[in-house]
């Protein structure tokens, strides 16, 4: 029986299959290379990266929830040099694209995390992450303002060569509205959802179980409402979807292949099973072959609705 071909492209990135593994859900890379074999899956994304290290939120930062978990990292991370010295190069010798995660608390920081890594060999693309609070103009999240993420996302397209991959927030009453800023302001691609702000609550201690107080919900949860975001911004944006949000099996990643998506990331499942990436990778390809599907291009965005 012969193979499916798995092969997908990204804005140029090519990859080997549709499966990515999702910013701050899979360390550096090298944290999983004894669980699975890393040349398995399309694409790594690195934890989402600063101009400066950042130590996190304050414990407990992390929750289980019916269907899902909620987190309050606070996106601690290395800082970007410190991504370039001494995580990049382990990651410039295997054979998988490289797709670094970026945030900043101001436009100014975007820019510069953005410029720092555009001479980087082993960065296949950059992952835009606006879900954060634009400390200039009173906390108010970048990517729930699409004058804001426009500004953002522009400032990146100008710092860099590489291509520009838009990660955007479920929390906004219009991702449309959202998706089509990124898109004008010169985003190559599109991931979604991010995570859904929720809040666990201690009823005997009467506070909240995180001491951020609210944190991102993620897992099977949201995946009906990352199902539907992606399958509506398929239909009116014309660049390539990511999808993202409960996905823990192949069946599931296919179905947001179904939806309009390109590709999709595993986030929460890989807690659950450390090798979730590549198990979801064989479990599509086993999917096309019983079918006999020859390709999985010819999926995307083939619902029938």
């Amino acid at each position: 029986m012969q193979k499916p071909d798995m092969s997908v492209e990204i804005a140029g990135i090519k990859m080997r299959n549709p499966v990515m593994t999702a910013s701050g859900t899979f360390g550096y890379g090298s944290e999983f290379a004894d669980y699975m074999n890393l040349e398995s899956i399309g694409a790594m994304i690195s934890k989402g990266l600063s101009l400066k290290p950042k130590a996190g939120n304050p414990t407990p930062r992390i929750v289980e929830t019916p269907g899902g978990m909620l987190n309050a990292i606070g996106l601690q991370n290395v800082g970007v040099d410190a991504f370039i010295s001494k995580k990049l190069p382990y990651l410039k010798d295997v054979a998988t694209p490289v797709i670094v995660n970026l945030y900043g608390n101001t436009l100014e920081e975007y820019g510069e995390v953005a410029s720092r890594l555009d001479g980087q060999d082993g960065v296949a693309g950059i992952e835009v992450n606006i879900s954060c609070p634009n400390v200039k103009q009173g906390g108010i999240v970048f990517g729930t303002d699409p004058n804001a993420a426009q500004e953002v996302v522009r400032l990146v397209r100008k710092n860099t060569t590489k291509p520009v991959i838009v990660k955007l927030s479920p929390n906004v009453t219009d991702v449309v509205l959202m998706a089509k800023a990124c898109a004008d302001a010169g985003a190559d691609a599109l991931s979604l959802i991010n995570t859904l702000t929720g809040i666990a609550i201690d009823l005997d201690r009467r506070r909240p179980v995180l001491a951020n107080v609210t944190g991102g919900l993620s897992g099977p949860a949201i995946k009906p409402v990352a199902l539907r975001m992606v399958w509506q911004v398929a239909k009116n944006v014309k660049l390539p979807i990511i999808g993202i949000g409960g996905i823990m099996n192949g069946r599931d990643a296919l179905e947001f292949i179904l939806a309009g998506a390109t590709a999709i990331q595993v986030g929460t499942a890989s807690f659950l099973d450390p090798s979730a990436a590549q198990r979801i990778a064989e479990e599509m390809e086993a999917y096309l072959t019983e079918k006999g599907i020859p390709s999985i291009a010819s999926m995307i965005g083939a619902l029938e609705a």
